[in-house]
């Protein structure tokens, strides 16, 4: 041992680096990055529909994903999306009366965790399932005409934060959700995994849309938040043969016993890191790279 101890600097440095890189090496290949691209759609007081076609738009996102066994994987996102919602396009004739919609940029990180029904280095299909935390931030607001763009929580259109109304708190505007979700994915080879998912987040919220309760009287939210505030929380009156009369304090706005939600539907394409002849991963594929050919060295440092 005391010879160990001794040896030249040199053969040392060359000896840590070589741990240091089949550690990373070892740690680069469990790890996948991707990219997901889909559809997103809200349910919530603005839509009738489980699928509201003319208002789901497209979602786009990254993650990073890391491969703690062959059936688990741990998977960090960012997804981007315009949620939307429109009572013209309601088929419920007081939907139709009231007239109300909103449009919501929306950023989501999310923390998963993704159980394989199969391992995906020994078969090239597999059912999963996920579930995790998430956060994200929303800015719901509405179209006075067609281009005046105006934000809808600080007009409190419901008596959020106003004196009259004290049980009626301000919702924040960044939250937590919990996403959960299904799909299937398939391995074309050791790298390249593409899947087709479905993930649903429930809020703890009801204000995604900025919907949830009751009418205020219009005399109180006139007095606080002005003109503006009056026209956007009842829109009825813009309707040809509308009803021009506000409702009366305390007429049905929303459904406050059920929270809002969102979900993606769409497409997730990884990419495993990491190279090297010594993977551990062959199965089906026999250790390929991406076009299926041999794998190239670590490019590690030799140890002599």
């Amino acid at each position: 041992m005391h010879g160990n101890l001794n040896l030249p600097f040199m053969i040392k440095i060359r000896l840590l680096a070589g741990l240091l890189c089949v550690g990373s090496v070892a740690f680069s290949q469990n790890v996948h990055v991707g990219i997901f691209g889909g559809l997103a759609a809200y349910q919530g007081d603005l839509t009738d529909k489980i699928i509201p076609k003319k208002v789901t738009n497209g979602a786009i996102g990254v993650t990073v994903n890391y491969e703690l066994k062959p059936q688990i994987m741990l998977r960090g996102g960012f997804t981007y999306s315009v949620v939307v919602g429109a009572d013209r396009f309601a088929k419920d004739d007081s939907m139709l009366a009231r007239n109300l919609a909103f449009e919501t940029h929306l950023t989501e990180f999310s923390l998963l965790g993704e159980y394989y029904f199969f391992d995906l280095n020994e078969q090239k299909f597999s059912p999963y399932v996920f579930g995790g935390l998430a956060i994200f931030h929303f800015n719901p607001y509405a179209y006075s005409g067609t281009t005046n763009k105006i934000f809808l929580k600080p007009l409190s259109t419901e008596g959020e934060g106003l004196s009259a109304y004290p049980d009626r708190k301000p919702y924040a505007l960044t939250q937590l959700a919990l996403p959960f979700g299904a799909g299937v994915k398939y391995a074309f080879n050791d790298r390249v995994r593409l899947g087709l998912e479905l993930g649903i987040r429930k809020l703890f919220t009801d204000y995604l849309d900025d919907v949830s309760s009751r009418y205020v009287d219009p005399a109180d939210l006139l007095a606080a938040k002005g003109q503006v505030a009056v026209d956007m929380s009842y829109r009825g009156d813009e309707l040809p043969g509308g009803n021009p009369n506000y409702p009366a304090k305390g007429a049905q706005r929303g459904g406050v016993k059920h929270k809002d939600s969102y979900y993606f539907l769409g497409l997730h394409l990884t990419y495993r890191l990491g190279t090297g002849e010594n993977s551990n991963r062959s199965g089906v594929f026999g250790g390929g790279n991406f076009l299926g050919g041999k794998k190239k060295g670590y490019g590690c440092p030799s140890v002599h």
